[in-house]
């Protein structure tokens, strides 16, 4: 392996965090990083002296231009847009601020910023980097970075009230509930889970069956979730795992997978299905993938 080669994969996984996270899509973040290792393997090591902050600043550009184009298709597609899931270990490394900033919640409220601003949130709130490494990467003055980084930090804040994960022990012990609840049709067990205000959306682009809008209200949430798994039939089935940092489903009909529910929980109830049922979503969702800061 040469040295720009080691440099890279060092890196990856913060790497690949960064651009997932702009995009909210882990396809076109692998893409992104092969485009920036092209653009890496040409540079002259002897001129770099912060081979992260060089790497983070091609990766957030080419983050930025598959984001842009990405806005740009999104205007035909069908019913709500959710980030790509993204298979995670069950507990990354115990780092808080890294799961939130990859859970499902979290990127729905990023997907409300402009390209601009959810790079300047994602690489100063998350990763850490300063003003000046921002504005270099943006072609922007730090002044305005400061600037945008301040708003968009507002907007985030007033969406997530809170800006870290829920207890996992009790996260784990509410989904396991659900799908005790879910698996044997107990509509009084699906009831005792659900927040009063639990939302269900589902991302399909119309190429699966899935609600159009989103669902709202324990007993809607509930009758549909067991009209899901009923629908499945005997073929049908649920497995649970860990999407986002976060307990999730992934249903079956057979052997083909149908879809992946990540679940949000806050204050011992589930507040959030997020259900990913796009097939062309769907496409790399087995593959686990590393995530660092």
């Amino acid at each position: 392996m040469n040295e720009h080669a080691e440099r890279f994969t060092h890196l990856r996984p913060l790497l690949f965090t960064i651009a997932y996270e702009i995009t909210g899509s882990a396809t076109e973040s692998d893409d992104v990083l092969q485009e920036s290792y092209l653009r890496w393997a040409e540079v002259d090591l002897s001129t770099v002296t912060d081979t992260k902050a060089y790497v983070a600043r091609l990766v957030t550009r080419q983050a930025l231009n598959a984001l842009r184009a990405r806005t740009r298709r999104r205007e035909d597609y069908v019913g709500p847009w959710l980030p790509e899931p993204l298979l995670t270990a069950a507990d990354p490394a115990a780092d808080v601020l890294l799961a939130e900033s990859v859970s499902m919640a979290m990127l729905v409220v990023l997907e409300t910023l402009g390209p601009d601003e959810r790079a300047v949130f994602v690489l100063r709130e998350v990763f850490g980097f300063t003003h000046d490494e921002i504005a270099a990467t943006l072609g922007k003055s730090a002044a305005a970075t400061r600037q945008m980084a301040h708003r968009a930090r507002e907007h985030v804040q007033a969406r997530r009230k809170r800006f870290e994960p829920a207890d996992s022990q009790v996260s784990v012990e509410v989904t396991t509930q659900f799908f005790v609840a879910a698996a044997t049709g107990d509509l009084d067990g699906l009831m005792a889970v659900l927040a009063p205000d639990v939302v269900w959306t589902a991302d399909s682009d119309g190429k699966a069956s899935a609600a159009r809008r989103p669902v709202s209200g324990a007993l809607p949430v509930a009758r549909l979730i067991l009209g899901l798994l009923r629908k499945g039939g005997p073929d049908g089935r649920g497995e649970p795992a860990t999407y986002n940092s976060a307990p999730a489903l992934m249903l079956y009909l057979g052997d083909q997978l149908e879809g992946i529910v990540t679940v949000e929980v806050v204050d011992g109830r589930i507040t959030n299905f997020y259900a990913m049922r796009n097939p062309d979503k769907l496409a790399a969702v087995t593959v686990p993938r590393s995530i660092g800061r």
